[in-house]
């Protein structure tokens, strides 16, 4: 019988099979529930949430099509004010980079207006002395819904609106959800109901 997990992802692990030099989300189960299992798609190294495991191929092959407009659903952070105008161009599809690459229709909605100070343990550390300078810049808790799954694809599209993502969580993927009680590293197997959802793409 297939096998179906949820893994709830840290920060710093690969999201891969194997990895030569760093840890990978497949360390964080026991070697014997590992076995066979591989990931259903990416998230970034500094990406946490929802990430789906199984060792059902059509399933995988399924839920990476295009043509299925898998719903996924983030939580993050950024820096900057979304406007209207800008919601509203992310709700119609924005350039995404030099070739004319148009984005899918995103929905995206702003949860909490904050500041800089209030998302410290977000922030980069590449950028963060420099936002610091600016403790009291503009800052925003959002939730984005996407149908496609293009590399980096919320950074960018918020990009793309003059907006910078610090913090990034998948909170849901073809209309399973992140069980909230599994810690960070923390999974379970998929209940019937939630392999019912996902196998109707297949």
């Amino acid at each position: 019988m297939p096998r179906y997990y949820m893994l709830n992802k840290p920060r710093g692990c690969v999201t891969a099979c194997s990895d030569r030099t760093q840890r990978t989300v497949m360390d964080l189960l026991p070697q014997e529930a590992a076995y066979g299992l591989h990931p259903i798609g990416r998230l970034d190294l500094d990406t946490t949430g929802l990430l789906l495991l199984t060792d059902d191929g059509a399933l995988t092959h399924a839920l990476m099509q295009p043509k299925h407009t898998v719903r996924k659903i983030y939580e993050f952070t950024a820096i900057g004010v979304l406007t209207s105008e800008a919601a509203d161009a992310l709700q119609k599809g924005v350039p995404l980079d030099q070739q004319g690459t148009v984005s899918r229709p995103a929905k995206i909605e702003v949860l909490r207006t904050m500041q800089v100070s209030d998302i410290l343990e977000d922030l980069p550390q590449e950028r963060r002395e420099r936002y610091l300078k600016n403790p009291s810049g503009a800052a925003f808790l959002g939730r984005i819904t996407l149908t496609e799954g293009k590399k980096h694809e919320v950074k960018r599209l918020l990009r793309a609106v003059h907006c910078r993502v610090c913090g990034l969580k998948r909170i849901a993927v073809g209309g399973v959800t992140l069980d909230e009680s599994l810690p960070l590293g923390g999974y379970r197997p998929l209940t019937e109901e939630e392999i019912t959802l996902l196998c109707q793409y297949k």
